[in-house]
């Protein structure tokens, strides 16, 4: 009883209802994984444009699938991405404001050159100007422009210039090995000419205003930055970087170039579609560059071979053929894309039009800015890739380019898995996530019936809602879904061992894949 009888009167107390809302999580989040001129690096970073990417990670880059991926992502229907940048070697751009005062671009890339920074010293009392000074930063690239005030090179400071830095800019960091910050402010700038800007946008640099050198791009990327690098899992890095993120749905692993053979490897699969597996997220794969035909596919270079060497997942599907596209970096010239990035922009539109339950396929599912497919893919050469669980890309008249498959790679025919549907495994994740997610309040609560009554209110009320949203088989909630638990579930050994058992069982939507219709004549009616 919260509150002592003592006296004689009413007392109020507020008894809970026991209710505890199930949150349905995203399905549609996509992560991104490879090279960007820009951005930090080995960091997901969330993004729900392409201005904000272009913003964070420097747009379009001719050497950077990442880039074009994502564009086809926002094209399609996409409106939340996780970006994990990547780099084989990019060097920093260094701005030298004095001897061991140095500053350096936020992050890797020549675009740190395109940096210009200038230092003026406050109006303050002279005991007071000797440790302090302003500093602005332009990004002559972007246009962005950054302004501190009173920053100090004392580190008793609360303006100490090293840690404003490290928390309020985007542009620059203040690097310092061997030694320490300076105890003297950085000498100020002259004073710019008549009407001129003072931090020289878009022109030569000059005495006025200090300039970034030495940064670059780095090499081209490699699996060594993705997957198969030493320790970069324990590190955190690559594929693992997404350790960083609360929830992903979809995971895109972009070509590593644009030239052919620069498909990521056997290892960079395998590991994304194991990690898909722990994180309750779908790998989409993109085929290799050198697939330009069915039999490719089905042949010794193909699904089955030691080049491959994807297991068949139930969180990976696969999808045929390459995309061609006009490319906006090469006077809107033709030029083939991976289709991943546009594939789950798909997904993306489908879950928010229809539901995780409906196949992300059919007439609904067009490719939006796709000119034409790599490969024309006729009914019998789709009629030899469906059966092995590919996804054909297809072109229809009319309807123009779409996704024409929904099915895992565990969906091959011979395999006769219960995830064999795309839609019926993206529901099971959703399900588990969202579950997961909902049950965390159960930890610690006193395992016995109230408990367990509990459980049943609440994850009922979530298992319903999605019967009404049309998630499930069945006409009646009885016949679509169950939520046990009770004293079958959870006996007294388990209440002992401190576990309760929830039993959720669910009746999937299968898509309607063949469609067969039967034609009779009907026979005139015979005189008697």
């Amino acid at each position: 009883m919260p509150v002592t009888l003592s006296y004689p009167g009413v007392y109020i107390e507020e008894v809970s209802s026991g209710v505890r809302t199930v949150t349905g999580v995203a399905t549609s989040i996509t992560a991104f994984i490879g090279r960007t001129l820009r951005g930090p690096a080995n960091d997901p970073v969330r993004v729900q444009s392409f201005a904000e990417f272009e913003r964070r990670f420097g747009g379009l880059w001719r050497d950077s699938t990442l880039s074009y991926a994502l564009q086809q992502f926002f094209q399609n229907g996409g409106t939340d991405a996780l970006i994990v940048r990547v780099h084989n070697g990019a060097a920093t751009a260094t701005l030298t404001l004095a001897v061991g005062f140095n500053l350096v671009a936020s992050n890797p890339g020549k675009w740190g050159e395109k940096l210009r920074v200038r230092i003026d010293h406050p109006s303050l009392p002279p005991d007071l100007t000797n440790t302090l000074f302003n500093l602005s930063v332009r990004d002559t690239a972007t246009g962005a422009t950054e302004r501190f005030l009173n920053l100090s090179t004392d580190p008793n400071n609360a303006r100490f210039v090293t840690r404003v830095l490290e928390q309020e800019s985007n542009l620059v960091r203040i690097v310092t090995p061997p030694g320490t910050v300076p105890v003297l402010r950085p000498t100020a700038h002259g004073n710019p000419s008549p009407g001129a800007d003072p931090l020289l946008a878009n022109t030569p640099p000059t005495s006025t205003a200090f300039t970034a050198t030495t940064g670059n791009d780095g090499l081209a990327i490699t699996d060594d930055q993705i997957s198969s690098g030493l320790g970069l899992e324990a590190a955190k890095q690559g594929i693992w970087a997404l350790q960083k993120a609360d929830l992903f749905n979809l995971l895109c692993v972009p070509p590593l170039t644009r030239e052919p053979g620069g498909d990521v490897n056997s290892q960079t699969r395998s590991a994304a579609a194991a990690y898909c597996l722990a994180r309750r997220a779908m790998f989409i794969v993109d085929p290799l560059m050198a697939w330009d035909e069915p039999s490719d596919l089905t042949g010794a270079s193909g699904l089955d071979s030691v080049g491959w060497g994807l297991a068949r997942s139930a969180n990976a599907a696969l999808y045929f053929p390459f995309l061609r596209l006009p490319d906006p970096l090469q006077e809107n010239r033709l030029a083939d894309f991976a289709p991943c990035g546009a594939v789950a922009g798909v997904m993306a539109r489908t879950d928010g039009q229809r539901g995780v339950w409906k196949a992300p396929a059919g007439n609904d599912a067009t490719l939006s800015g796709v000119a034409e497919l790599t490969v024309k893919l006729t009914d019998g050469e789709n009629g030899q890739l469906n059966p092995l669980a590919v996804n054909c890309l297809r072109a229809f008249p009319v309807t123009g380019r779409v996704v024409w498959g929904a099915r895992t790679l565990r969906g091959a025919d011979q395999l006769a898995s219960e995830w064999k549907y795309l839609p019926v495994r993206r529901t099971a994740l959703f399900l588990e996530e969202s579950l997961f997610r909902g049950s965390q309040w159960v930890v610690f609560e006193p395992n016995d019936e109230p408990l367990w009554a509990q459980i049943r209110l609440n994850l009922g009320a979530f298992m319903q809602n999605l019967f009404r949203q049309g998630a499930f088989q069945g006409r009646s909630p009885r016949e679509a879904y169950f939520v046990k638990c009770d004293k079958e579930t959870t006996t007294q050994n388990d209440i002992d061992l401190g576990i309760v058992n929830i039993v959720v069982g669910f009746a999937p939507l299968k898509p309607a894949e063949f469609v067969v219709i039967k034609l009779q004549q009907i026979a005139g009616q015979i005189q008697v």
